[in-house]
């Protein structure tokens, strides 16, 4: 008597990429969309972008890890940064006032991507991005988002940060050619310091993820933001992985869609 065949189809989860240019106002940059060929009821976007002399590539797997769960997204270069494809910038002035702005140009080309108006955006970043994700909120358009900022706090190290001792110098040596010369880190480490102590953030929805060997942030520079942001106002949570070193960005993919998972109740 034949054995009755058992026929399995599977359908396989496509993700559509998107290469483009973009531009506003001030900046021009370049961006990668991930557009998976099925979405998710609740109608989520996230946005991404990367960390200071970095580029969107950091954010790579960021992007893939929630296109597997059906949340379309896109990942951006930041201003000025020559690994993404280099752009120059006018000023210092227009990074530090405009750049977390280029959110807003992204989820502009995002939803000409999309086939749904989303109910919930995602902004997220590492390092520097993290910092602008943070600032994004204070935007219109994200005033209902949620953030989350991968390898952020505010640094508990006595003397100077740890970029600017001796044991990075050479490393900056490198890094400071990777961005455009108006974004020299003797301009940016100060400017990202004030900045993360001068927040005026309230009310908003805030995830922190910082691995404690992240020997930049620090022990306790992620507890001290938060304790910060949430004494201004906001619904602050965190997580702090054993193994997430602050140059690895993209262990953080697995953390990352985790808690968008939980917090979202996908």
């Amino acid at each position: 008597m034949p054995i009755p065949l058992r026929i399995v189809i599977i359908q396989l989860m496509e993700t559509k990429l998107h290469y483009q240019c973009l531009e506003n106002d001030y900046f021009k940059f370049n961006s990668l969309s991930f557009i998976p060929n099925e979405t998710h009821e609740q109608k989520v976007v996230a946005l991404f972008t990367h960390g200071y002399t970095a580029s969107k590539s950091d954010n790579i797997s960021w992007a893939q890890r929630l296109s597997e769960g059906h949340i379309p997204s896109i990942i951006f270069d930041l201003p000025g940064h020559k690994l993404g494809g280099y752009y120059p910038i006018k000023s210092f002035e227009d990074f530090t006032e405009h750049a977390h702005e280029c959110f807003i140009t992204a989820y502009e080309k995002l939803l000409t991507q999309i086939d749904f108006t989303p109910e919930k955006i995602i902004l997220a970043g590492h390092s520097l991005g993290a910092l602008l994700s943070l600032k994004a909120l204070e935007l219109e358009q994200f005033s209902d988002a949620l953030a989350i900022g991968v390898g952020l706090g505010i640094s508990q190290h006595k003397d100077n940060h740890l970029f600017e001792s001796d044991f990075y110098q050479k490393t900056l040596n490198i890094r400071r050619q990777l961005v455009d010369e108006n974004l020299d880190s003797d301009l940016v480490f100060p400017w990202i310091k004030d900045e993360k102590i001068s927040f005026q953030l309230k009310g908003k929805r805030i995830h922190l993820i910082t691995g404690s060997d992240d020997v930049v942030v620090g022990n306790g520079g992620m507890e001290a933001l938060s304790f910060m942001l949430e004494n201004l106002g906001n619904k602050v949570s965190s997580h702090e992985p054993k193994k997430m070193p602050h140059h690895e960005p993209s262990s953080a993919s697995g953390h990352l869609y985790h808690f968008i998972k939980k917090e979202l109740e996908l």
